[in-house]
C-alpha cells in the first residue's frame, strides 16, 4: 500500500477558520504577540476553544484575509494528495461580525478556482445563536448552490443549541437544493444525534457519542449514515479523556461507516495525514481498513468525485 502522503484522499470536515496556524495568525495580526496566541492556542475544554475560533475569526477583517487562508490551507491540501474538499465557511460567524458575506465568498471562491483540489463548500450556522440567524445562513447557502455551495450544516454548543430549533431550517435548506449535515455527539450524547437525524442530517460531525447507544449504533450502520470523525479535535475540545479513550475503532467494528477529517488543522496543529497515521499506529488499522476508510471519503461526499 502506498504511504498516506501519496494516497490520492477526500476531506469532507474541515473549517476554514479553524485551519490558521499561529504562524498565520502572524501574518494577519502583527501585532497579537507571541503569549496571546500560545495562551489562546492552549486550550483544554470544548468552550475555551470556542473562545480560541472566535478569537481567530476576529482577526479575518477583510475579504483579502479569507483569501489569503483559503489559499494557504488548499496549498496544504494539495500537498497531502487531497483530490476533493468539503470546506466549512462560518457564514454564522461572518453574520456575527456583521461583515458582508457576499465579497468573502467571492475571495474564497476564486482562490478555490485556482487550486488542485476540487473545492465544494458548507456554510455553517452557530447553533447557539439561534435559528432566525441560522436561516440567514441557509439563505445564502441557497443562493449560491450553483456557485460552488453544496450543503448546509449547524455548529458550535450543542447543548446551547439543540436539533430542534432548526427543523424548519433544515426544511428550508432540503428544499433548495441543498445536502445536510449536523455537529451532533461531540461534546452531548447520543439523543443530540438522533435530534440531527431528524431534522434531516445525511452526514454527521463527529458523532463519536453514539458509541453509547447501541440501537443508534445500528441505526447508523443500517442506513450507512457516516460519522465524520476527528480523533485529535475530540482530544483536543477534551470530547474523549484520551488519544486511547477515543471510540473510532469499536465504530468502525460495529459497521459505522467512518471519514476521517482535520476539523480545525490549525487550531489542533495536524494533518489529514496524521489522522490516518494515528489509526494506524494507535488503533490498529489494516492497510485493507484504511484502503476502505479513505474510500469512504469519496463515497460520502456530497458530490460525486474522480479520485
Amino acid at each position: 500500500m502506498a504511504s498516506y502522503h501519496e494516497l490520492p484522499k477526500a476531506e469532507l470536515h474541515l473549517h476554514l477558520e479553524g485551519s490558521v496556524t499561529p504562524e498565520l495568525i502572524h501574518e494577519l495580526a502583527p501585532d497579537a504577540s507571541a503569549d496571546e496566541i500560545r495562551g489562546k492556542f492552549g486550550f483544554r475544554t470544548f468552550p475555551d476553544f470556542l473562545e480560541c475560533y472566535k478569537w481567530v475569526a476576529g482577526y479575518l477583517r477583510t475579504p483579502d484575509d479569507y483569501a489569503l487562508v483559503t489559499r494557504r490551507l488548499l496549498e496544504s491540501l494539495a500537498q497531502q494528495n487531497v483530490r476533493y474538499a468539503e470546506i466549512t465557511l462560518s457564514a454564522g460567524v461572518v453574520i456575527w461580525k456583521k461583515q458582508e458575506f457576499g465579497p468573502i465568498y467571492e475571495a474564497v471562491q476564486r482562490e478555490a478556482a485556482q487550486s488542485t483540489v476540487e473545492v465544494r463548500w458548507n456554510l455553517d450556522a452557530v447553533r447557539h445563536l439561534g435559528a432566525d440567524r441560522a436561516m440567514r445562513v441557509a439563505e445564502l447557502a441557497a443562493e449560491r448552490t450553483g456557485e460552488g455551495v453544496v450543503s448546509f450544516g449547524i455548529g458550535g454548543d450543542e447543548e446551547r443549541g439543540p436539533a430542534e430549533w432548526f427543523t424548519e431550517v433544515y426544511r428550508f435548506a432540503s428544499a433548495h437544493g441543498l445536502r445536510l449535515t449536523a455537529h451532533a455527539g461531540e461534546t452531548a450524547g447520543p439523543e443530540s444525534v438522533w435530534g440531527a437525524l431528524r431534522i434531516g442530517a445525511e452526514r454527521i460531525g463527529h458523532g463519536i457519542r453514539a458509541v453509547d447507544d447501541p440501537t443508534l449504533v445500528r441505526h447508523l450502520r443500517d442506513r450507512k449514515v457516516p460519522l465524520e470523525v476527528c480523533i485529535s479535535s475530540n482530544v483536543a475540545t477534551g470530547a474523549v479523556s484520551s488519544l486511547s479513550a477515543h471510540p473510532v475503532r469499536r465504530l468502525y467494528d460495529a459497521g459505522v461507516p467512518i471519514v476521517l477529517n482535520t476539523d480545525d488543522p490549525g487550531l489542533f496543529g495536524t494533518t489529514l495525514d496524521r489522522e490516518y497515521e494515528l489509526v494506524a499506529s494507535e488503533f490498529g488499522f489494516s492497510e485493507a481498513e484504511l484502503a476502505q476508510v479513505i474510500e469512504n471519503g469519496f463515497r460520502y461526499a456530497f458530490v460525486p468525485t474522480e479520485r
